[in-house]
């Protein structure tokens, strides 16, 4: 009689794989490759999102809420649906808030400098407004996925604040009207501030200003050209500035996290007084993946895209880290990856697996959402079968 192999625990916690598989698309196609080798395995799966698209999707998955639906403001002042969390236990209540439903850079169908400058997180702050007077004890934004780099001041005037110019006029929407920032009055900001505890789930660690900032690094991929992505970086200058005089937010800049969503993590500080947390230790603690971890035998996570980012604030990196301290085997399925990235995999204990062996696409190749669940059922049954024939290498 042939050997029956024992069960085996797979915890599958991937993010989501951008432009094409949600993570919970992303954990199920994943499963179905490890069921197909390994019929018996007991698979748990347990999206992940790290402060960006998928957030309130994730989180809701593995708690218990209701959805709130509102017309808001979207990135370029069109109208558009939006929703928020709301989860409530004996004690408590928590809003949360996904930045990308309001203001995300999949509202932008055309991508442009010009919407790279104008785009707005006005939204964010009617969402925000509208929490904010059912009275949670927290309110968690996730942040990532932004189409606007305006530091968060379309959010602040949603809230009452009064963004002024030299002439005492509300200064333009979007980064670009940040030029002509001249005083912040808040004298009329919502009375329900500073009554809830706000926290900004960062997905990158960047300072609001510099080569590593808001504007330099991230307004390029949301169309941005050099001149553009100039202009928001004076405008974020002019931004910080007026907040450290007029709202004493000196320092705030320079927090690790604060040019996260081009900046709204900066601005939720300073008009709100959110702290920051790293988005996916928070998702993490919401979701119960240590829980999940201690009972797993073999992780498995996964992304679209595996680059140095990916290490600092990232799903993946994260999962990797917390399974080297287990000492778990951790495979990492991806589309495309940095070549440079595999022996920095490999130092913690973990094996990166691309969907297409035979080609690397580029960072940003998008495919259709059916080749790409394909794609991922494959690579995780492939993967699975060489890492029981001890054919990755270790």
């Amino acid at each position: 009689m042939a050997e029956i192999p024992e069960p085996i625990h797979v915890l599958i916690a991937p993010n989501a794989f951008k432009g094409t598989l949600t993570a919970a698309q992303a954990a199920h196609a994943i499963k179905d490759g490890v069921v197909a080798v390994r019929p018996s395995a007991f698979c748990r799966e347990l999206p992940l999102a790290d402060g960006g698209d998928g957030f309130l999707e994730t989180v809701l998955a593995a708690r218990t809420g209701e959805l709130v639906q509102l017309r808001v403001t979207g990135p370029l002042l069109e109208p558009v649906l939006a929703s928020y969390g709301w989860l409530r236990d004996a004690a408590t209540s928590t809003a949360m808030i996904e930045l990308a439903q309001t203001s995300g850079l999949e509202l932008v169908a055309h991508p442009s400098p010009d919407t790279a400058a104008r785009a707005t997180t006005r939204g964010l702050g009617e969402l925000l407004r509208h929490a904010l007077a059912r009275r949670p004890t927290t309110i968690l934004v996730g942040l990532g996925g932004s189409a606007t780099t305006d530091g968060g001041s379309g959010l602040a005037a949603a809230l009452g604040f009064r963004l002024l110019d030299r002439q005492g006029q509300p200064i333009s929407s979007g980064g670009v009207g940040l030029i002509d920032l001249d005083r912040i009055d808040a004298s009329g900001a919502d009375r329900h501030l500073g009554a809830t505890e706000l926290v900004a789930a960062c997905d990158v660690v960047s300072p609001l200003l510099g080569p590593q900032g808001a504007a330099t690094v991230f307004a390029p991929q949301k169309g941005a050209d050099p001149a553009t992505v100039r202009v928001l970086e004076q405008g974020l200058g002019q931004l910080e500035a007026i907040v450290a005089r007029d709202l004493h937010g000196s320092g705030l800049a320079e927090r690790p996290g604060a040019g996260a969503a081009g900046g709204a993590a900066f601005g939720l500080g300073a008009f709100c007084g959110a702290r920051f947390e790293k988005g996916v230790s928070l998702v993490a603690g919401l979701v119960g993946l240590d829980a999940a971890l201690d009972e797993a035998e073999l992780v498995i996570t996964g992304e679209g895209h595996f680059d140095e980012t990916s290490l600092s604030g990232k799903v993946t990196g994260e999962v990797l880290r917390r399974s080297a301290h287990r000492g778990l085997p951790c495979l990492v399925l991806v589309g495309s990856a940095d070549p440079a990235m595999e022996p920095a995999v490999r130092g913690l204990g973990g094996w990166l697996v691309r969907t297409s062996p035979q080609q690397t696409p580029e960072a940003g190749t998008v495919i259709a959402p059916e080749a790409a669940f394909s794609q991922l059922r494959a690579a995780g049954r492939r993967a699975f079968l060489e890492m029981e024939g001890g054919i990755l290498p270790g």
